[in-house]
């Protein structure tokens, strides 16, 4: 049966067809139902071997805030959240790596060369507009911010991004800083 029969057979002229207005309304929710099913198996499948290959999952997704210093809570009630602790805090062979991968993902692009400030700040000079702390960079890496920081964390392993932080702890401040705030 061609696409014109099935036209002519939905709008009653049955004709040279043999299915008639109501047979074809009947099997509509046969081919929705079908379909479905079929989209469902599918994405049960890409979960499951999502999870296999160490992706996150919906259900292994980060928690969805960050407890921080720099976070005012509203009435003092902070949500819930988890504290996040750099695993390589204080380890040059990391800070290494991470200087590797500042590179290598581009960051210099936008944070230049020493992460000196280019088109984005400045992240050497100690002034810092989301907060210093080590989950307070992990969190601007991984999320994004607006603005024009794009998120990583899903691109990088979050044992990459944990480098870059220990290398942007590691610099040491410049004598001359080139600007007086971020504001």
């Amino acid at each position: 049966m061609d696409l014109r029969a099935l036209t002519r057979a939905a709008r009653g002229r049955t004709g040279d067809v043999s299915m008639t207005r109501q047979q074809t309304i009947r099997r509509i929710p046969v081919g929705v139902l079908a379909l479905v099913l079929a989209l469902g198996c599918n994405a049960s499948h890409t979960d499951a071997s999502r999870a296999r290959e160490g992706a996150p999952t919906a259900d292994k997704a980060p928690p969805p805030a960050i407890v921080s210093e720099s976070h005012i809570a509203a009435g003092g009630a902070l949500p819930a959240g988890a504290t996040l602790t750099n695993p390589y805090a204080g380890d040059s062979t990391a800070a290494t790596a991470g200087a590797a991968l500042f590179t290598s993902m581009n960051c210099d692009g936008c944070h230049g060369g020493g992460a000196t400030g280019w088109v984005g700040p400045s992240l050497a000079d100690g002034r810092w507009r989301y907060g210093a702390s080590a989950s307070e960079i992990f969190t601007s890496i991984y999320y994004g911010r607006r603005y024009g920081m794009p998120a990583f964390g899903g691109l990088m392993p979050k044992a990459g991004i944990w480098r870059i932080v220990t290398y942007l702890q590691s610099l040491t401040l410049p004598n001359d800083v080139p600007t007086e705030s971020w504001k």
